[in-house]
């Protein structure tokens, strides 16, 4: 089976499968971050934006406590569990997102029974485009709905962080979630992780000639790795260092003087930190009084910052960075976590083939696995679609 945007046809599968009519289908997309890499667990600010890929869930709940899942695309095939005894990391491949979503809605006190759930999703799964938060956040506002626990957007956020970070075992912050529940057609999400304060921010790349290709480089990253865990420690030991509750905490002004108090490569990964939350406020400032078209040397600020200071990107990234700017992207910078997935490229819309065709050049040249390059817009967030 393939991936199909009808909720009807996927009904039509839930039927097939599990015998009856689901309760439901929802949808929840995937997310592209504009910038403000690995400042939401820092407390900071991100400005990501739900994108026009999504992963969908058909879904019925049961009257005991068993879950059956099934995805389209196969894979492990039907898989049977039980919520009761319930333990962090159960499950396997993607299934270990909904029964983390029902474990953490239950440890929040909400009577989560058993259910049946077909998932459809055509977000790239490791491309860095949150195919997992996107799965998550389609379960919980079905979950959500359906049991009648009323929980808000800013709640749903925590609970599927919880999910992540405890039953999945990737320290994630908020970000990912925060676009995908709380995003709007047309706009990027700006997100004070401090306090989940959220401020729509007009990006209409199209109205200014523009289009954001993403570049899939097909290198696959997993979170729950060492490479991620490690940097969220240097940031926490940073702040420790520097005796702040979060490196949101410390300004420019205060780089120079942390100089001198940590070592070297806690500086720079404080440093990426510091600079990346002030490039999302001038970010969103330059949206707001001049457009996308304005923004693309903060793009290219922030690809360089986290490939010399962060160091999480690789050489399939920045050749997709590098070969999209000489062919005429007016900024590019790698997306995500980082350790592979996507970059970004924001490209005058006539000169897009030509950044597409040179990339791909590009990469047959280097000896890497084709990439895929789509484009993508602002796209509304989690939603009841039957």
């Amino acid at each position: 089976m393939t991936a199909t945007n009808d909720a009807t046809t996927i009904a039509q599968r839930f039927r097939e499968t599990f015998g009856a009519d689901p309760d439901g289908v929802w949808q929840a997309p995937g997310r592209v971050n504009l910038i403000g890499e690995h400042t939401d667990y820092n407390e900071g600010f991100v400005l990501p934006f739900a994108i026009d890929k999504t992963a969908k869930v058909a879904l019925r709940l049961r009257a005991d406590s068993n879950v059956r899942l099934l995805s389209t695309f196969g894979g492990h095939g039907l898989v049977e569990a039980s919520l009761d005894g319930l333990e962090p990391g159960t499950g396997q491949g993607w299934t270990h997102y909904p029964l983390g979503v029902a474990w953490a809605l239950r440890e929040r006190g909400v009577d989560v029974p058993g259910f049946d759930v077909l998932l459809d999703s055509d977000v790239p799964s490791g491309a860095g485009l949150s195919s997992s938060h996107a799965i998550e956040c389609a379960v919980i506002t079905a979950l959500n709905e359906l049991t009648g626990a009323g929980l808000a957007a800013e709640d749903l956020v925590l609970v599927t962080q919880r999910a992540e970070n405890i039953f999945v075992g990737a320290p994630t912050g908020i970000m990912d979630q925060s676009a995908s529940l709380r995003g709007a057609k047309g706009h990027a999400v700006f997100l004070d992780c401090r306090d989940q304060h959220v401020e729509l921010v007009p990006f209409d790349a199209e109205a200014s000639g523009l289009v954001l290709l993403v570049i899939d480089t097909k290198v696959s990253h997993s979170h729950a790795d060492g490479g991620y865990a490690s940097r969220r420690a240097s940031c926490e030991l940073g702040a420790q260092v520097l005796g702040v509750r979060a490196l949101r905490d410390v300004g420019v002004e205060d780089l120079e003087e942390a100089a001198g108090v940590l070592d070297e490569t806690t500086l720079r990964r404080v440093r990426h930190v510091v600079t990346e939350n002030d490039r999302v406020l001038q970010t969103v400032e330059l949206l707001g009084s001049q457009g996308p078209a304005s923004i693309g040397q903060l793009l290219d600020a922030s690809h360089a910052s986290m490939r010399d200071d962060f160091e999480i990107s690789c050489p399939e990234l920045d050749l997709a960075v590098d070969t999209s700017k000489e062919h005429g992207a007016i900024g590019a910078r790698m997306t995500g976590g980082g350790f592979g997935g996507s970059a970004i490229a924001l490209t005058p819309v006539g000169l897009q083939q030509q950044v597409r065709d040179g990339v791909v050049r590009a990469f047959a040249g280097a000896g890497f696995t084709e990439p895929d390059i789509f484009a993508v817009t602002p796209a509304a967030g989690a939603l009841r679609l039957a």
